[in-house]
This record gives structure tokens, C-alpha cells and sequence, in this order.
């Protein structure tokens, strides 16, 4: 990859225009009136660590945003089956954007309250796994509906079967009122810092996302193609697994849809206007 010497000093730009704060009821809409907007959700994250009241390992003096990268612990199945995919994204994270990331990962579970204060919650699994609990279920539909955001990997890849037949059971539990459906070409999690045409991944299942779309925010993005497994590396700096079937442009693919998604996660729709398209275009190569 061609990562090596890239600008870090890109202007991300954290503006959104999204839907109105209001009271956070015990009821649940998802028409929009209750839920708190994306903006409001990472300014209190902000505030959160301003005051070093969650994660103290973070880094106090750095500007935000600081993405740091949770993953779900989860019962039954195979909760991390790529575990050396995080230092990787993060490193091309830092080189090519202005965002400063944390290499280390943090692991969470549906009990701890910091998860309320996370940028993005990543799942993946290759397995079926035991189902969440109705307390669980009730604390991640708060998460999603109260502007958090979740990135969701089948690292199996196996359609309807394993991990992607038990994630559409709970996700169906979770938010029942909303469908998961494939994402558009212009979708904003396609031009968020690249101009995205090629999913990439370890393997080419799907040539497209899947996502839970509430107004203009979508608080659930689903793969299917092991973007973890592409972006892996040994202790060595070697790639873990190889991409099948388009090689390293199939990984460098898989890496910028990554950044994609952490940016998206950030900043939510702000690129959808076609004038930031001839500035993206310009990253094209890198």
C-alpha cells in the first residue's frame, strides 16, 4: 500500500446538519423527535473526555476529534476474529486524514454505561451467537436511537447462515420498526473522505452495504466482506490473509472503505453536496 509519507494535515470538517435535540423519553420514537442528533452525541463524548471522566487512557491533549476503536463482547460465537485488524486502520487512519486514533482497542459489553460515550461500536463474528437479553437489547436500541453509531462485520461471509442469520434476528429485536436495507451509490458513507466505487474486503461477497437509515443518519452499517481481515497484520507488518478474489487492490479497497466508515461515523453527512467531490477525487491515489 502506498500509505507512507501521505499529508496527516487534511482539514475534516465536523459540521452536520442533522435533526433536532429533544428530550430523551423512556419511549423511544424513531420518527426523529427523540432522538439527540450525532452532533450533540459527539460533543457530549467530548465533554466526557474533556473531564477524564471515561477511558482515562486517552490522550487529554490531543485535538479532537480522537477516535478510538470499541469492540463488542458478546456472548456464544466468535466475538473477535480478527484481532490484529485495529492497529492497521488506525495507523492509515492517522496518515491519511487529520484524526488523531488510538491504537489500542477497547472491548466492551452491553452492560458497561461507557459504551454511551463511544464514537463507533464495532461487532463482528463468524458464528451464531447467543442472542442478547431484553435489558441488552433495550441499552443498544438506546445507543443507536440516542446518536451512537454501529459497524457490524460477518467476517464469515456465508449469506443466511451463522453470524449473518442471528445478527438480522436481533437487529429485527432491536429496532423493529426499521428494516436494514442495501445503501445507496450516494450515500454519504461513500464520499465521507474517499469517493468509494469498490467495497474491497478479505473476500468479495457483497458489492455493497447494508444499513438501518433514521431520518438522515445511519446508525447501523453491515458488511459482509471482512474489511478486519483485509486491514490485519502480524507482529511483523506481514498481511494476515490474503484478499480473494482482486489481491492488493482488493485490500486497498478495503482500507479506504474503512477510513470511509470511521469518517462517516465522525461527521455523518456533511459530504453529501457534490462540491466536495472534486477534493476527493484529488485523494483518489492516495
Amino acid at each position: 500500500m502506498e500509505s507512507h509519507g501521505r499529508e496527516r494535515n487534511e482539514s475534516i470538517s465536523t459540521s452536520v446538519q442533522r435533526r433536532p435535540v429533544h428530550g430523551m423519553n423512556d419511549t423511544l420514537l424513531l420518527s426523529g423527535q427523540n432522538m439527540i442528533s450525532r452532533r450533540s452525541f459527539l460533543s457530549l463524548l467530548a465533554l466526557g473526555l474533556a473531564k477524564g471522566l471515561f477511558f482515562p487512557k486517552l490522550s487529554l491533549g490531543a485535538s479532537f476529534p480522537q477516535f478510538f476503536f470499541t469492540q463488542l463482547k458478546y456472548r456464544g460465537g466468535e466475538w473477535d476474529p480478527n484481532p490484529e485488524s485495529v492497529e492497521a486502520i488506525i495507523e492509515e487512519l492517522e496518515l491519511r486524514t487529520s484524526i488523531d486514533g488510538l491504537k489500542e482497542r477497547r472491548e466492551i459489553t452491553l452492560s458497561d454505561p461507557n459504551l454511551f460515550f463511544c464514537p463507533l461500536l464495532y461487532m463482528a463474528g463468524k458464528y451464531e451467537f447467543e442472542f442478547f437479553t431484553p435489558q441488552e437489547r433495550e441499552v443498544l436500541r438506546r445507543y443507536l436511537t440516542f446518536g451512537g453509531f454501529l459497524f457490524v462485520e460477518d467476517t464469515m461471509g456465508a449469506r443466511g447462515f451463522g453470524f449473518d442469520q442471528a445478527f438480522r434476528k436481533e437487529i429485527k429485536q432491536i429496532l423493529s420498526e426499521c428494516e436494514l436495507k442495501r445503501l445507496p451509490p450516494d450515500h454519504s458513507v461513500f464520499q465521507s473522505f474517499y469517493l468509494i466505487g469498490n467495497i474491497g474486503g478479505r473476500q468479495r461477497v457483497n458489492p455493497y452495504l447494508e444499513g438501518i437509515t433514521i431520518g438522515n443518519w445511519t446508525p447501523v452499517i453491515y458488511s459482509q466482506n471482512d474489511l478486519s481481515g483485509a486491514w490485519a497484520r502480524d507482529k511483523f507488518g506481514r498481511w494476515i490473509n490474503e484478499c480473494i478474489p482482486g489481491g492488493e487492490a482488493q485490500r486497498s479497497s478495503a482500507f479506504k472503505m474503512g477510513i470511509n466508515i470511521i469518517v462517516y461515523s465522525l461527521t455523518a453527512d456533511y459530504k453529501k453536496d457534490l462540491v466536495h467531490h472534486p477534493f476527493i477525487k484529488g485523494r483518489q491515489n492516495l
